[in-house]
Order: C-alpha cells, then sequence, then structure tokens
C-alpha cells in the first residue's frame, strides 16, 4: 500500500513514520497515543505538496472533509465582511490544526492562504471519525483540540476589546512568543510571517497605528524590530501592558 507524502508516492513504512519523526509529535493530535494508535493514525494522514506563498488551502464555500495540521510555515485565516471587504481570523503556526469551524456546516466559512511557504498533513475527516470510534485515546485528543479552538476564539474577542492600540499589539506578541516557545524555538526572537496590514486587520488597528505602536515599543526598548523580524528586549514588561498574560491566543 502506498501514500502521499508531500506529493510524492511512497511506502507504508516510510509514511508510517511520519509523525514520530515530527518534531511537532507533541502538538498534534498523537498526543498520548499508544505506538499501534499512532500507526493506524499515519496510516490515513496524507502529506500535501508545500504551499507557496499567497496559494490558497481552501476558500469561502470549499466542502469540508478533512482537517490539516500545519507542519512548517504559517497560514492566515480570514472571512468575507458585510461591506465586501475581509476580515482577518487567525494565524496558524506549526503543530496548529485547520479546519475544525467546518465540521458542522460541512463547508469552510473562511479561507485559508499560506503566508509563506508551508507543508501541511491533511486528515480526511470521515476516516478520522472511524479511527476515533475505535480509539477512545484520539476521541479525547480531538475534543481536547476543538476546546482549545473555543478558548482560541475567546481570547480574540479579548484583544478586539482591549482599550489601546499597545494593549492589544503586546497581547499579540505574547501570545506569538508563547507559541514558538511550545514548539522550541526562541520565544524572544522570531519572524513575523504576517504583514502590518493583516496585524492591523486582525487587531482592528489602522497600519499606520501599528508601526507607531511597533516604533514606539522599540523607543522604550521593548523590543527591537528589523522589517518582519521581532527581537523581544523585555517580556515582563510587556506582559504589564497587554495587562495579563494571554495564553493560546488567535
Amino acid at each position: 500500500m502506498v501514500y502521499a507524502v508531500n506529493g510524492d508516492i511512497v511506502g507504508l513504512e516510510q509514511a508510517g513514520a511520519a509523525c514520530r519523526e515530527c518534531n511537532l509529535f507533541q502538538l498534534c493530535l498523537p498526543v498520548g497515543m499508544g505506538s499501534d494508535e499512532l500507526e493506524e493514525l499515519d496510516s490515513i494522514i496524507k502529506r500535501r505538496r508545500p504551499l507557496k506563498r499567497g496559494e490558497h488551502l481552501f476558500h469561502v464555500g470549499t466542502p469540508f472533509h478533512a482537517i490539516y495540521a500545519v507542519r512548517s510555515g504559517s497560514i492566515r485565516t480570514y472571512a468575507p465582511t458585510e461591506d465586501g471587504h475581509e476580515q482577518v481570523t487567525g494565524f496558524r503556526l506549526p503543530g496548529e490544526l485547520l479546519g475544525l469551524e467546518a465540521i458542522h456546516l460541512k463547508q469552510h466559512p473562511c479561507a485559508a492562504m499560506a503566508m509563506e511557504t508551508t507543508s501541511l498533513c491533511e486528515i480526511p475527516f470521515e476516516r478520522l471519525e472511524e479511527l476515533c470510534l475505535r480509539l477512545p485515546g484520539l476521541q479525547h485528543q480531538l475534543l481536547t483540540v476543538m476546546s482549545k479552538e473555543l478558548l482560541q476564539d475567546q481570547s480574540l474577542l479579548m484583544l478586539l476589546g482591549k482599550k489601546s492600540a499597545e494593549e492589544r499589539l503586546a497581547a499579540l506578541l505574547l501570545s506569538l512568543s508563547e507559541r514558538y516557545q511550545r514548539r522550541g524555538f526562541s520565544p524572544t526572537d522570531f519572524h513575523l510571517s504576517m504583514s502590518r496590514n493583516d496585524i492591523g486587520n486582525y487587531l482592528g488597528m489602522a497600519v499606520e497605528t501599528v508601526s507607531r505602536v511597533f516604533s514606539r515599543f522599540q523607543e522604550d526598548a521593548l523590543l527591537i524590530v528589523q522589517r518582519k523580524h521581532i527581537c523581544i528586549l523585555n517580556l515582563p514588561q510587556l506582559a504589564v501592558i497587554a495587562s495579563r498574560r494571554v495564553s493560546d491566543t488567535e
């Protein structure tokens, strides 16, 4: 039997080792699963060809048939507004899932676009449901992930409801810091794959305001900004500005 891995056809043994060898092993669905269960999950996962920057994974209204895990790169999700514009609804980093919001409607309510070259795992939902009936551990993990999605939606509302632009941007930077740290990367030195326009859209701020707040944070020695590269110099003070510790946001 063969499977598609990054667009190539490979044998079962090679495909079956993919989850165990992935450096995001503890951040995705296989958490807490035994080796036999993991092999069954491996057998249904498809490793898609990488998306190029600006390429869509799905559009609004695309029929739902799978959920996706980001292996590398990053994804921006957005939805149309009533006035014909776009509202950025989130940013997905390695180890995070996409598509869960489409389970109820059986179609995607938002679009997903790669912000840079991005590799993903595709998990056919019908096959996943079948496995969940046999593997309680997998079912529990999926429910945990769905619960986290709800918390992320709550955090988005909290971000948009903050009183100042400084608090909103500080909260987003803290969220990214924590998420990168969970993935084994530096919590204070990272690349922003999203544009200033995307950040402003997501936080409900004008792009000029986003740039002004970044400049203010740099003047106050909170961080160093070099184009899209961020080096946080004073993480505790950034947390004070955000008013509270923000975890699992966006």
